[in-house]
């Protein structure tokens, strides 16, 4: 971030003792406390829905959460010359929540049942939005897993990475297109094709939308969370989701840690059967694998960084520990389903 952008601070209402750089962006200490500056690629709807669900978490006072900070003349963000945006949050230095630390994790989740309570709102307080939809999510991933497919399989002189992703590549390729399959198929049966599967129930949940460790900071013996860039209205699966997921790569998939965040954030929110045949379907479709073919579609190919393989070959690896968990700690959704 440059001199220019810095100088966009002189429209806030705030008095700048210094900056420092920060992880892509700038640490501003003041007479209010450390602030941070940095770019933002939304639009201006979302910032105001993330500005709104700030403010209802503040209120509630059960979680401690950045807040945007407005300029001079109540905007929320700030154009520099070029035409990049930017905007000023509330920050609290500190570490980040400890991935190898179970009771941090154990709290992380806790703490996500309770932001969860916070974020919800029923149809007498807003009007229902369409919900995000994992099946057409799924849909539009299959067609570029397939669409990639072809092209390796046309492809001439293979690399070593592309020869082992092709021959990976049925494998995971019929996961995705079977979990989306049964997807569709409870959603036409038990939901709507429109939702993310809303069974009977009157309210709806704004999501983090990135709950992962880097956004979960500890600072003077508090939870703290930050860049609340990507959220929006869903089921709190969601957030669940994607730090179970996280967590588990790193644990191998471990049966007992994923049944202990489960309880974590059942004790505080509990989940739902429908909640739990959603997480199901999220965990079982191979997102990783989906993440690796579009990182090395969209990427040059004249030159595959080694860690793409080293992911790959990870992810081969914990294969059967994965499928072995879903089994384990899903093995009630087919009931559930039915």
């Amino acid at each position: 971030m440059n001199d220019r952008a810095v100088a966009l601070l002189e429209q806030y209402d705030i008095e700048v003792l210094r900056t420092r750089k920060g992880r892509g962006a700038i640490l501003c200490d003041t007479s209010d406390g450390c602030l941070i500056f940095k770019e933002y690629t939304g639009n201006e709807d979302r910032l105001k829905m993330q500005d709104k669900l700030l403010h209802r978490i503040e209120e509630a006072g059960e979680v401690y959460a950045e807040l945007l900070i407005p300029t001079k003349e109540g905007k929320l963000s700030v154009k520099d010359t070029d035409g990049s945006t930017y905007i000023l949050k509330t920050y609290r230095e500190g570490c980040e929540c400890n991935i190898y630390d179970k009771a941090e994790c154990i709290s992380a989740v806790k703490l996500l049942a309770k932001l969860h309570g916070c974020a919800e709102y029923t149809p007498e307080t807003a009007e229902m939005p369409e919900l995000f939809s994992p099946a057409k999510e799924y849909e539009k991933r299959n067609r570029e897993l397939k669409r990639v497919r072809k092209y390796l399989t046309q492809r001439g002189q293979k690399s070593w990475f592309e020869i082992c992703l092709l021959n990976t590549y049925n494998l995971f390729l019929e996961q995705a297109l079977s979990v989306t399959e049964e997807w569709n198929e409870y959603c036409r049966l038990y939901g709507n094709d429109n939702s993310s599967v809303k069974i009977n129930i009157p309210a709806y949940t704004y999501c983090h939308g990135d709950y992962q460790y880097h956004n979960i900071i500890k600072s003077g013996g508090e939870w703290f969370l930050i860049n609340f860039e990507k959220c929006q209205p869903d089921d709190g699966i969601r957030d669940l989701y994607l730090l179970m997921r996280k967590l588990l790569e790193k644990s191998n998939w471990s049966v007992s840690l994923g049944r202990e965040l489960l309880k974590g954030y059942s004790d505080e929110r509990p989940i739902s059967a429908v909640g739990f045949i959603d997480l199901y379907y999220r965990l079982a479709y191979p997102e990783k694998f989906w993440k690796i073919v579009n990182f090395y579609y969209n990427s040059r190919k004249t030159w595959i960084p080694d860690r793409n393989g080293e992911k790959l070959d990870k992810l081969i690896n914990q294969e059967t520990q994965k499928q072995q968990f879903l089994n384990e700690v899903f093995r009630d959704v087919e009931v559930l389903r039915k």
